[in-house]
């Protein structure tokens, strides 16, 4: 009996506790780990939009707006909530026409400039100014209580209020995400596991897992929502293999053995160098993800990763400490598998495999076509459901006003007035550009600046620095609005070549830019350390080769389907989703290869090697796929937050698409590059058989169970 093993089954109740009791501190740092929901913050801090944004922020004191639209009040009552709102706390200030004259003053006698910038008919325009960052927690903790305070009257727009929307519906919806993974996950579980009970144990010992993992994220101070979404559905989709694998080994050694806790300690040490092998693909995978500059990729990336290691150390001590301590109750739900024999497709498979290569070159270019075509969007209130108050404020803004975006400026705050009002008046003439608000705007280029009321300039000037809002008529990640954004930077600059532009739209703009970048660099990445992960452990040139571009043709056809389909993805999914593909399911490709492999050691024709491959592992592919399936596809129909949304189907999709193609195309591959691949591979060859790191679950007919070979 191995001595990791022999320790576990002697420990099994000792583990079981401390379990348990590593719960509380765990649930302690879930709670205590902030939750970011806003993307834009992920943006590479040395680029000029962050750098103005904490300028604005620490220097100026305002690291947030928001324009609020008010309807069918008159002044006295507009005063009255401009009041309410100026008593909120973390606003710094409200700006209306009354905060640079008086509302006593005839409307006809009121600059027109001044008046259209804050009236049109019965709606009334503010911009509220917030002492703290744009998605801070006391932001939108002041978001929420503008909206009390007003009894709802005010419509409040921009990213704000889009954030703290984003929280209250991710804060919703989040755990019905993990009851519907586990849910869907047990059914199908229940059919293909020879056990109803087992698989409850499966998502005891995963949950913990999950638990652990979300509570180490302590560490990390805080992680993205969609990190937040994702990560309990992924790690329990990608991590199930590892509590089949353990259970199939048991049940095995359960057969030559009659005492559970020596055919225990053999499972585990059959397992463990099972998972450890198949994890590093997965966790490969998520790395590849840290390789992105927009550094949403590395706190996906980094938690994930994570979530895969804590999931095999769960499963090698947790889950045979349950399984130990509940096996006679596990004895009593026991029943056959509904898995039918796939003897028969294999051998047709194999037979037909010039078929399945043909179709293999017919739908390539195509797929391909639709991956490098599928349309993404960056407008983050996109994948939002349109009925939220900062998606119906965003509505009433362009209603009423005909705006969609507002972009900051901060110049030299000792910049001469003449200077500040011709670039002014240039800014006015930009394409799309509504109005430029500001001290010299708004007052007056007849005011001296000495002469401004203090409140105004306290608002707009800090000395070093002096603050101007355009609004724009342009929606936001439009190609209108980033030739605006241009436009505006070229301007700005002939006045003072360290002025900034910042706001949504340029931090759109350059999301934009860097995850174009990132796209390429991230699908590169995990190519590169997957195909070296399959090079060790084959010992093969060429099979890395042969499993990257399977399931590479998988991803484009997956990715491919939105082009055909008129969807546009939200540009998350465009990134992340080949590279989780990829690391996941690729591991159903090694698991063929490997059964491949040993055939062709016994001596078996590369035909007959493919169809013992195939009916070797198909049964495997078919249940690890069905569970990844089952614990993403739920949520991706749920989720009203399309960027979870969207991932979850993907992924789903993704998994049933990988489990296809390895079942029907991978086998001709094997079989028309048998002779390339024997010829480049040591571990194919006799005499260099190498202890098999893939422990793999095959389907014994006599036995009507799984087995491990």
């Amino acid at each position: 009996m191995n001595r990791f093993g022999k320790t576990v089954v002697r420990l099994r109740v000792t583990i079981l506790i401390m379990a348990v009791l590593l719960l509380v501190p765990a649930t302690i740092g879930y709670f205590k780990t902030r939750i970011n929901y806003d993307v834009l913050t992920y943006l590479p801090k040395n680029i000029e939009t962050m750098k103005g944004q904490k300028i604005l922020a620490n220097d100026f004191g305002t690291g947030a707006f928001s324009l609020v639209v008010i309807e069918g009040k008159k002044d006295k009552e507009v005063v009255e909530m401009k009041k309410k709102i100026e008593n909120v706390d973390h606003v710094k200030a409200v700006l209306w026409y009354d905060s640079f004259m008086d509302i006593s003053i005839p409307e006809e006698m009121v600059p027109d400039e001044v008046y259209k910038a804050f009236r049109n008919g019965d709606a009334t325009l503010m911009a509220v100014l917030f002492n703290t960052t744009m998605s801070s927690d006391e932001t939108m903790g002041a978001i929420e209580e503008i909206r009390d305070v007003t009894h709802g009257d005010a419509y409040i727009s921009g990213m704000s209020a889009l954030v703290t929307d984003t929280k209250l519906l991710s804060d919703e919806q989040v755990p019905k995400y993990v009851v519907i993974a586990v849910i869907l996950s047990l059914i199908v579980l229940g059919f293909t596991m020879d056990s109803f009970l087992v698989p409850v144990f499966f998502m005891i010992s995963i949950g913990m897992a999950i638990i652990y993992n979300l509570g180490t994220n302590v560490f990390k101070g805080e992680i993205s929502y969609i990190t937040q979404a994702l990560a309990a559905v992924l790690q329990l989709a990608v991590t199930m293999d590892y509590s089949i694998f353990l259970w199939h080994s048991y049940s095995d050694e359960r057969q030559i053995n009659s005492d559970k806790n020596e055919a225990m300690a053999d499972a585990i040490e059959k397992t463990l160098s099972s998972v450890v092998g198949s994890s590093i693909t997965t966790v490969a995978g998520f790395v590849a993800l840290c390789f992105m500059s927009f550094t949403l990729g590395l706190d996906l990336g980094i938690v994930m990763a994570k979530g895969v290691i804590i999931g095999v150390i769960s499963c090698v001590t947790i889950l045979p400490a349950l399984i130990l301590v509940f096996d006679k109750a596990i004895e009593k739900t026991s029943h056959k598998p509904l898995i039918p024999n796939f003897d028969k497709l294999s051998k047709f498979v194999v037979k037909r495999s010039w078929l399945f290569i043909l179709i293999f070159i017919i739908v390539l270019a195509p797929a391909y076509i639709g991956y490098k075509n599928t349309k993404v969007y960056y407008d983050l209130d996109t994948s939002l459901p349109q009925k939220l108050d900062s998606i119906v404020a965003n509505k009433k803004l362009k209603e009423k006003f005909d705006m969609n975006s507002t972009h900051l400026l901060l110049v030299n705050g000792e910049m001469d007035t003449k200077d500040i009002n011709e670039m002014i008046l240039e800014l006015d003439q930009v394409a799309g550009v509504k109005k430029v608000l500001g001290m010299e705007s708004v007052i007056g280029p007849m005011v001296p600046r000495e002469m401004i009321p203090e409140n105004i300039k306290s608002v707009f000037n800090n000395g070093e620095y002096e603050m101007l809002l355009v609004m724009s008529e342009y929606k936001l990640a439009s190609d209108e609005v980033n030739r605006q954004c241009d436009e505006i930077n070229t301007i700005i600059k002939k006045y003072d070549n360290k002025a900034m532009l910042i706001g949504e739209a340029p931090c759109t703009k350059d999301l934009i830019e860097i995850t174009d970048k990132d796209f390429n660099r991230v699908n590169g990445a995990s190519i590169f350390l997957v195909a070296i992960i399959v090079l060790l452990v084959f010992k093969s040139l060429s099979v890395p080769m042969v499993l990257v571009c399977v399931i590479e043709f998988a991803i484009f056809i997956n990715l491919g389907i939105p082009y055909y389909t008129d969807t546009v993805l939200p540009f998350v999914a465009s990134i992340v989703i080949g590279t989780i593909q990829l690391g996941s399911t690729v591991d159903y490709g090694i698991l063929m290869t490997n059964k491949f492999k040993e055939a062709k050691l016994k001596g078996l024709s590369g035909s007959d090697a493919a169809a013992e491959a195939l009916s070797g592992s198909i049964n495997s592919v078919i249940v690890s796929a069905l569970t990844f399936f089952a614990a993403t596809f739920g949520v991706g129909i749920y989720s009203d937050i399309d960027m979870i949304s969207s991932l979850c189907v993907l992924m789903a999709r993704g998994a049933v698409i990988s489990m296809i193609v390895v079942i029907f195309i991978l086998p001709a591959f094997l079989r028309l590059f048998s002779k390339v691949i024997t010829a480049t591979s040591l571990s194919f060859k006799e005499g260099n058989v190498a202890e098999n790191k893939y422990e793999t679950s095959d389907y014994d007919e006599n036995k009507d169970r799984y087995s491990y070979q």
